[in-house]
């Protein structure tokens, strides 16, 4: 998941033909310019969207099967949509526009502090999940632009020396500065790297054999090839049942999660009304699900059970120095080194908010908060073996809560709606189902390590 910009005041326009929409101060509708344009703010919402999470697509269908993934993905991203429902209404109805805020106004401090707390953890994991993608495709990177012949001796293929490296020299300083704007225009080109990556899944899927050939010589982090490989290993698969079928749903949820930024994009709307917002979000999250599905099934298509769960690195062993995946890399790896720094600011504003409160800003505690975040997420990148293991743990826990429960609890506490109406039965089953999807996939993902270990 991407960070959008987000605007700071939250005005209303002209709703002429559409739903009122109050997004008020204190009932008074202020003067305000032209906002976003409608298409301006799907390719926002879509930057919001789509992250990291789409390198992990392909190995959940993998784990889920072709029938099985399409199921679950449109059921993740239907729900998503009802959840941005149920936000827009609440916005609505209490003029309040931000997630935080919803959070005290249903549950008073401890709403907010949970609500801080979850959207700290999420984007410490969306940093990790960045950071570990940096770790295992930098050194393949540079390898093929230096050194084709390159035994895996040099300094440069030691994944977590380079990282280390380019968090110092490069993260931390962008981090540190108060103010980062200027970075903003990297979410744009996120966007377009993630349509060009599903293109060079689509096109490689011609180019790549099946089975795979036996003499290729797998990089480190890279699946290993199996020696034995058969033509009924290219037999796509429509259902599995398996333990790492519950990394599957946090993965998606991981993917989808852009409810942080929603209130924002409402508010920077031209003309703004909930009508118009939600169709912003259906249109968002209606491409993001094509975009998802294709690179996903392509992906899936082209190793079927040797995908690895950062696809990218699938391709490592089988070409290596190909034009396409070199470029996809390099790109895939400048909008990840870029968009960490954007991560950071909300996490450290959440950071300080609930340790020093309304406090006037003081460099120590800006630069201590920031190195501190920093050490905890390149820790986890460094130690984390797997990318899936973020996705599934940040995935079954705060994503769930963030796109799931938290809107359902709110709407119930907020709404003055009876409780038997449609949208209050709707937000129950929500709340409902993001526990038990939390609970189930985070009890598996810990019983599947407890038995690995």
């Amino acid at each position: 998941m991407s960070i959008s910009q987000a605007v700071s005041e939250c005005t209303a326009g002209d709703t002429e033909g559409e739903e009122t929409t109050p997004l008020l101060s204190n009932g008074v509708v202020p003067t305000r310019a032209k906002g976003a344009s409608f298409a301006s703010s799907v390719f926002n919402l879509m930057n919001a969207i789509m992250g990291s999470g789409i390198l992990g697509l392909a190995y959940a269908m993998a784990s889920t099967g072709i029938i099985g993934f399409c199921i679950l993905l449109l059921l993740v991203s239907s729900l998503a949509s009802f959840s941005i429902h149920l936000l827009l209404k609440l916005c609505d109805q209490t003029g309040i526009n931000s997630y935080e805020d919803l959070g005290d106004k249903a549950l008073q401090k401890p709403g907010k502090f949970l609500v801080g707390t979850a959207i700290l953890i999420q984007n410490i994991g969306a940093m990790a999940s960045y950071l570990f993608i940096l770790k295992s495709e930098l050194p393949a990177a540079i390898s093929s632009l230096l050194s084709p012949g390159n035994t895996g001796d040099a300094w440069y293929d030691d994944g977590r020396l380079l990282l280390i490296l380019v968090t110092v020299c490069v993260v931390l300083p962008l981090a540190i500065l108060p103010k980062i704007g200027f970075l903003g225009f990297t979410s744009s080109l996120a966007f377009f790297f993630m349509l060009y990556f599903a293109v060079v899944v689509v096109v490689k899927k011609w180019s790549i054999p099946c089975p795979l050939p036996h003499n290729v010589t797998a990089l480190p982090g890279a699946f290993q090839v199996i020696s034995n490989s058969s033509d009924s290993e290219c037999t796509p698969r429509l259902f599995i049942i398996s333990s790492k079928s519950a990394y599957a749903i946090p993965t998606m949820a991981f993917s989808f999660l852009c409810h942080t930024a929603i209130l924002p994009i409402y508010c920077e709307l031209d003309r703004p009304s909930k009508t118009r917002m939600q169709n912003v979000s259906n249109i968002s999250i209606g491409l993001s699900f094509l975009v998802y599905l294709i690179s996903a099934l392509f992906g899936y298509l082209t190793f079927y059970t040797h995908v690895n769960s950062e696809l990218l690195l699938g391709y490592d062993a089988v070409m290596p120095r190909d034009i396409m995946v070199m470029i996809v890399r390099l790109a895939i790896l400048l909008s990840v080194l870029l968009t960490v720094p954007l991560i950071h600011f909300p996490a450290r504003k959440a950071v300080i908010l609930m340790l020093f409160g309304g406090r006037a800003f003081s460099w120590l505690i800006h630069i201590s908060t920031t190195v501190c975040i920093l050490m905890l997420v390149l820790l986890l990148a460094i130690f984390v073996p797997d990318i899936r293991n973020v996705f599934g743990i940040v995935g079954s826990t705060t994503s769930s809560c963030l796109l799931f429960v938290f809107p359902g609890i709110f709407y119930l506490k907020i709404s003055s709606q009876p409780f038997r109406s449609a949208d209050c039965i709707g937000a129950a089953l929500l709340v409902v189902f993001g526990c038990i999807m939390g609970i189930t996939s985070f009890s598996v993902i810990v019983i599947t390590w407890a038995k690995g270990s």
